[in-house]
């Protein structure tokens, strides 16, 4: 038979278990993807597009492995607050490196630009640089 137990003695059934299995080794999968988008993509914005979508599915996956064990009160509360945060954080955090270097002047792909702007977006712009 299945199960896991922890030393506070949390236990799982064979369902759970294996659920607890699967979600982990998926986690990992992306966490392994975003990494080797980490380091083998040219530039900084392509980079940021592989760790930040691939790591938050994989830390997503691994906190809902964290879930299914704990249960829904407690550590497993906790792992579904730290889904919500990445959630909110991983695109604000990325969006501001993004622009940041964009700003710092640090160059797109070959062919690739940034959205256009509108004609009083352009002038604010003009204004603030």
């Amino acid at each position: 038979m299945i199960a896991a137990e922890s030393a506070a003695g949390t236990t799982v059934g064979p369902v759970g278990a294996a659920l607890v299995v699967l979600l982990v080794l998926v986690g990992s999968f992306f966490l392994v993807v975003g990494t080797v988008g980490l380091f083998r993509l040219p530039n900084v914005y392509n980079r940021l597009h592989a760790t930040t979508k691939a790591t938050t599915l994989g830390v997503s996956g691994i906190a809902l492995a964290a879930w299914v064990y704990f249960g829904p009160a407690g550590q497993g509360l906790k792992a579904l607050v730290t889904i919500l945060f990445l959630f909110l954080t991983a695109p604000t955090g990325s969006h501001m490196i993004s622009r940041a270097a964009q700003r710092m002047g640090v160059e797109f792909e070959e062919g690739v630009t940034w959205p256009s702007r509108t004609g009083a977006e352009t002038e604010r712009a003009g204004e603030n640089e």
